[in-house]
C-alpha cells in the first residue's frame, strides 16, 4: 500500500472534473493510494471550495479509480459496492496511519 501527499504541506494538486452541465469545478486531491494486489491507483477528493472552508466535519470526500497516461488523467467511477469496500477500507487505514503519526509528535 502506498500513499502520497497526505498531511505534508506540499502545494495541494487541484484537478478540474466537469460536472452533468459541463461545467469544470474544481477539486483539491487530498490522497492517491494504491491497493494491495492490485494494479488500481485511486484518488481521494475534495470540492476546492470545501477544502478551503474551516468545518472538516462537512466535507465531501469523493474516490475515483484513476490512470495516467503521460500528462492525461483518466477519472473513473467506482461502481461496484465490492470495489467501493476495498477503497474505503484501504483509506481508513490510511487515516489511522496518518492519524497515529500526529500523535507521536
Amino acid at each position: 500500500m502506498s500513499k502520497d501527499r497526505i498531511g505534508n504541506e506540499e502545494e495541494p494538486e487541484i484537478i478540474y472534473i466537469p460536472d452533468e452541465e459541463g461545467n469544470e469545478e474544481e477539486f483539491e486531491v487530498i490522497m492517491k493510494f494504491e491497493v494491495d494486489g492490485s494494479d488500481a491507483k485511486y484518488m481521494m477528493v475534495v470540492p476546492l471550495d470545501s477544502a478551503e472552508s474551516e468545518d472538516e466535519e462537512s466535507e465531501e470526500v469523493y474516490a475515483f479509480r484513476y490512470e495516467e497516461d503521460g500528462d492525461d488523467l483518466k477519472l473513473y467511477t467506482i461502481e461496484s459496492d465490492e470495489e467501493w469496500e476495498i477503497v474505503e477500507e484501504t483509506f481508513n487505514t490510511l487515516i489511522d496511519e496518518f492519524d497515529g503519526e500526529d500523535d507521536r509528535d
